[in-house]
Order: C-alpha cells, then structure tokens, then sequence
C-alpha cells in the first residue's frame, strides 16, 4: 500500500524531547512564581516589623530567607524565558570562588552529606549571569554527590583561560558513567539505567547544558570511568 502524500512527517523525537522540556520548564516555573513572591514578601514584612527585636542570629536567618526566596524568583524567570526561547541573561562581575562554596555548602546541607569534600582554591572572577550559572555547578555538584562511589565524596573544581573562553573543569571521583551510556546523559528525560535508580525528571544535564548555550558555551564530559567523572564548561570570556 502506498503511503498517503497528505499525511504528516512524523514527529523528530530531538523535537519533541525539546518541545517537552520547555513544557516542563514553564508549567514549574509559573507555579513557582506565586509562592516564591509571597515567601520573599513576608519576609521583608517580619524584617521591617520585628527588626528592633530580634537578636543577629535571628536577623541574619530571616534575610536569608528573604534572600534566598528572591534569588530563586529570579532562578524561575530566568527557566520561564528559556522555555519560551529567550533567555534573559543578566551578565555581571561573578566571584566563582564565592559561589562554588555556597552552591556546595547549600547541598551538603540539604543532602545531609558530611563526608564529602571540595577543592576549589583560586577560582577566578568570570562574567556571566549569576543565576543561571549557579543552577549548571548546582545540577554537575549534584549529580557528583548523589552518584557516589564507596568512597567519601570528593569534588575538585579549577579553571583556566584558554583563547577567548573560560574553561571550568569539575572532577569527582564518583561510580563513573559506562562508555555505553556516556553519548546519553545530555538527553532529555534519560536516566542512568541502574538498579536503585535516583528518582527525579532526567533534565538535570539536560537544562544545565540549555543554560550554557544561553551564555554563549557548552557543557562536556570530558572523562568518566570507574575512577570518576570530569565535565567541562565552556564560558565565554566577556
């Protein structure tokens, strides 16, 4: 039987995988937006009404609640102009010394890891977007601490300038990535086929490396084996 000419090319999955994504990202984002404004604004309100009565420690954990509210407002506007392909992208003067340490302090906290360890001495200042550069060491420092070894967890993070581009390499001395699957992992939706699989969506490498292309660079694995993995971003030099 012949095929009908009338009838549509079927979909391309990259196309859709993509289109899925952006779903994903604008229905969380939006849904986010409303409590994240009532958290921040709340705060604010405690900060001016209770200010004369709290003691340091209080102030300082009641901004860090504001603080960080605000922060992730403007993390979900930033997913929001990316799921409808244009990215806000707010370059600034970014310490990433500073902010690999509260990006990994932040996990460490909220996994309950206490073993693990960071190496990250004399990283420069860089130029990009604060925010969306926070999320990509935030998804690549997860997947370090939740993908463990036997072993404590050990990250290492060093950058060098090579031409026009920062070059920022992440090693962990994670369970690796078989060579079978490592063409794999920057798919959407696509996890680690493993027993005892880690819950979550599989676009954690997947909007970290949308995020890179929205600063003008890219995300790698550079190497992985049963020693650990090595990612690279490439950064733009301003």
């Amino acid at each position: 039987m012949s095929s009908d000419p009338t009838r549509p090319q079927e979909t391309n999955v990259a196309g859709d995988s993509e289109e899925r994504i952006k779903r994903f990202l604008a229905t969380a984002s939006h849904d986010l937006q409303s409590p994240l404004r009532h958290i921040a604004m709340y705060a604010e309100l405690l900060l001016d009404d209770l200010e004369g009565t709290l003691d340091g420690e209080q102030l300082q954990s009641l901004r860090m609640i504001m603080e960080k509210a605000q922060a992730a407002q403007r993390l979900t506007k930033a997913l929001m102009s990316l799921a409808g392909g244009t990215p806000q992208v707010t370059p600034e003067e970014v310490d990433l010394q500073a902010l690999a340490e509260n990006v990994w302090g932040e996990l460490t906290d909220e996994m309950a890891v206490r073993d693990a360890t960071l190496e990250s001495q004399g990283l420069p200042s860089i130029r990009t977007d604060p925010a969306l550069l926070g999320l990509v060491l935030r998804h690549l420092l997860t997947n370090a601490l939740t993908y463990r070894s036997e072993a404590p967890p050990h990250v290492a993070i060093a950058a060098e300038r090579m031409g026009i581009d920062w070059f920022i390499l992440i090693s962990d001395n994670g369970m690796g990535i078989e060579p079978v699957h490592q063409q794999r992992i920057f798919e959407p939706f696509w996890k680690l086929p493993k027993p005892g699989a880690v819950q979550g969506a599989g676009l954690g490498l997947t909007t970290a490396r949308e995020f890179l292309t929205a600063l003008g660079g890219d995300l790698s694995l550079q190497h992985s084996d049963a020693s650990g993995s090595r990612f690279t971003i490439r950064l733009p030099i301003a």
